[in-house]
């Protein structure tokens, strides 16, 4: 107990406590200020003792003991001990100025321990040195749920397990033994670096208070506190669960459209070769081509149908007669109402001319003469589709300056915003090709393959993924804006449930395999015009093509989001479901954080019709949202919370933040600081005056109030005043 120095006073701190509840841990914090990972809190334990002679041979250990407290100057001297029971430990009980008792929160054996075992070693070789109870390890009353924290037990020994509910020792279990012990409690942890300092703080001025008492002549100590309460830890707030997207497959899917066209509506003739596309993609990519398509004699002379007959789908039909009402099907549609189908088809531009077979053999062979430098002539012609059913075909009939090699590279660039990996380098990439792709793509108004090919030329290859990029955005976006705000080039209406939508078949084929099947099968869907849609409505709808055209869903409401998230569900499209899982989360933060009760109320309602859909992660994160605000949810709507699933029920009242043990917590740290704040709040009672006035004596009233006091009628009194006794110290 070396380098001490006049006006300090010295502490000698002594802690004990059962093996591997901490305390060493406890010690190098705050003499070394150590702070220390989770891996290396839970690496295998391993007994050790903190010298004490590192206050002689360290300087900076030293220097952190010195501390002011209640402006007194003192150096806190730790003497650290082994847990064993049969360990002889009278030296480091020797001149202890405080004893740190210490258990661990996830043992409840070394608290019982405290109380059977350590307790009376402290009182026998101690008497009159105060003790403060200690429990260490306060982190793990929280993070035993943790998935960090459970992950470092799967891959170790099967005989190491992770902390249970059952292990936890709760605030007001350890109160109780503090309190039949009669001692202060505290609570610490390493990791978090809770009440750490607090601690120690406390033990000192434990110390200095018995000090005071042996040595009332040192005026230094006159202010020394009682060890002050310690306010209850809150765990933090849980983070709310990220959602993670599928992989995306949008330019896969373009590419097999590319490789493999199917539903094509137009087809490009270059020299000896025809390449077969679809007029959308190409209106949506070139501008050129979209004033092609766009020409007034086009749109008269492409019919629109094969047949009346065959505009609207009898699927409907198929599927009412043939169940009842108690068979479970997929698509459960009303009477189909064919007269409502052409009332709606005659408001829509692109479906306004419904020719017959005469007016399509009519329109067969018509031609038109292009003044263009890319086009020479377009016309009309009939073709058979797979399912053998005639169908318009345009036909454009490109000039001799698009080369058949250029027409094929731009079509590849179309579709998947990308050449040949033989034209990426200019060792593999002939020029003259080079120059005719550049031709190709002036005449066609592709700008973005014409910087790709500049980028190539330029040996700076480098920026060709930006540019990627801004292509696929911009032929996104054109997608949008052409096909699905404008209609344009459709080939497919469906009815819903209060309008109807028309829809591309080669992107609704590429795109979801549902529709690819209903296309592509043998199903009267494959040849119909119009598709009838039950139970979908245009809001649902309309997402829904926004993600298959685009790959990305706009901003959605939480309170519409059900119906989007089953028709997901029902068409197999697992990125969907994440991205409205995505964009419902956004709007209920956005809520959240307007402090009203809407995004409870949401949460409350999509929990559970979120897990029938396969809506995982935003069943989660309302759940999470609920845990986080239970109390407002239970005051706002109780009955609600008992009409949830027991397994819900029981998951709210198990991750309620903040949890039940701390809120008993902090109601008695109130209820303490109630009590000290009457203990020191000064008392104003005015005595009175017993003298007399001036020169007269007061003898004669206080004869007076005896006499009359002396012939009262005695009255039973209690042996012990209420008035007078004294309250439990806090």
């Amino acid at each position: 107990m070396d380098n001490e120095q006049p006006h300090q006073e010295l502490v000698k701190c002594v802690v004990v406590g059962d093996t591997a509840v901490g305390k060493t841990r406890l010690i190098c914090a705050r003499a070394c200020n150590k702070h220390v990972s989770l891996s290396q809190l839970l690496t295998t334990h391993v007994p050790t003792v903190w010298a004490i002679d590192q206050y002689r041979i360290y300087k900076d250990v030293l220097e952190r003991s010195w501390e002011i407290v209640d402006n007194v100057n003192v150096s806190l001297r730790l003497w650290d001990t082994f847990g064993d029971h049969e360990k002889d430990r009278r030296f480091a009980y020797g001149r202890s100025d405080v004893v740190l008792l210490c258990f661990s929160i996830t043992n409840p054996v070394s608290l019982r321990n405290c109380k059977a075992m350590w307790y009376p070693e402290i009182r026998r070789f101690c008497p009159q040195t105060p003790v403060l109870l200690v429990g260490c390890k306060n982190d793990l009353r929280y993070m035993y749920r943790d998935e960090t924290y459970l992950s470092y037990f799967r891959d170790r020994s099967p005989f190491v397990r992770a902390t249970r509910k059952s292990d936890l020792v709760m605030p007001d279990q350890a109160r109780a033994v503090a309190r039949e012990l009669g001692i202060c409690y505290y609570e610490t942890s390493v990791f978090t670096y809770y009440g750490v300092n607090e601690v120690f703080e406390n033990s000192i001025r434990a110390a200095l208070i018995a000090r005071r008492q042996q040595r009332f002549w040192m005026t230094n100590l006159k202010r020394v506190q009682r060890p002050l309460l310690q306010a209850p830890f809150c765990p933090p707030k849980p983070i709310p669960p990220e959602v993670s997207l599928a992989p995306s497959t949008y330019e896969e899917n373009m590419k097999a459209l590319w490789t493999r066209p199917v539903h094509t509506d137009v087809t490009l003739i270059a020299g000896n070769c025809s390449f077969p596309a679809h007029r959308c993609l190409l209106a949506a990519a070139s501008p050129a081509f979209h004033r092609l398509f766009s020409m007034e004699l086009v749109q008269e002379l492409t019919p629109r149908s094969s047949s009346e007959s065959s505009m609207v789908s009898t699927f409907g039909e198929a599927t009412v007669g043939d169940f009842n009402d108690d068979t479970e099907c997929l698509i459960r549609i009303d009477q189909c109402k064919p007269a409502k189908v052409w009332e709606q088809l005659k408001r829509r531009s692109s479906f306004q001319v419904l020719p017959t077979m005469d007016s399509q053999r009519k329109a067969a062979g018509a031609m038109r003469e292009l003044n263009h430098p890319a086009f020479q002539n377009i016309r009309i012609s009939l073709t058979e589709n797979s399912h053998g059913v005639q169908q318009p075909t345009t036909i454009v009939t490109l000039s001799k300056l698009v080369t058949p090699q250029a027409m094929q590279q731009c079509l590849q660039f179309i579709y998947t915003g990308s050449l040949d990996k033989r034209y990426h380098d200019l060792q593999t990439a002939p020029i003259g090709l080079l120059l005719e792709i550049r031709q190709a793509a002036e005449f066609l108004e592709l700008p973005q393959l014409l910087m790709v090919l500049s980028s190539i030329q330029t040996r700076e290859q480098f920026i060709n993924s930006d540019l990627n990029n801004q292509y696929k955005q911009v032929v996104r976006q054109r997608l949008d804006d052409i096909c699905l705000e404008q209609g344009l080039f459709a080939d497919v209406m469906f009815e819903l449930d209060d309008g109807s939508m028309p829809a591309h078949r080669a992107i609704l084929t590429a795109r979801c395999d549902m529709m690819k099947a209903m296309f592509s099968g043998d199903f009267r869907e494959s040849s119909a015009k119009v598709i009838v849609f039950p139970g979908v409505r245009e809001y649902t709808f309309h997402k829904l093509l926004c993600y298959l055209y685009t790959d990305e869903v706009p901003a959605i409401s939480s309170a519409r989001c059900l119906n989007l998230l089953e028709l997901a569900n029902r068409l197999c499209l697992p990125r969907l479901v994440n991205l409205v899982e995505n964009r419902v989360i956004e709007d209920l933060d956005r809520l959240s954080q307007n402090d009203s009760n809407q995004a409870v109320e949401n949460c409350l309602r999509l929990l559970e019709p979120c897990k029938l859909h396969n809506a995982d992660q935003l069943a989660d994160w309302c759940m999470n949202h609920l845990c986080v605000n239970y109390n407002k949810l239970c005051k706002m709507s109780p009955r609600s919370v008992r009409l949830l699933h027991p397994e819900n029920q029981e998951y709210l009242n198990e991750h309620r933040w903040p949890p039940v043990w701390y809120l008993k917590d902090y109601d008695y740290y109130q209820k303490c600081l109630a009590e000290h704040d009457r203990e020191n709040k000064p008392t104003l009672k005015r005595n009175r005056n017993q003298s007399g006035c001036l020169c007269f004596s007061g003898s004669s009233k206080a004869r007076r109030e005896a006499n009359s006091a002396t012939n009262e009628t005695p009255v039973d009194r209690p042996l012990f005043d209420a008035s007078t006794e004294s309250g439990e110290p806090v």
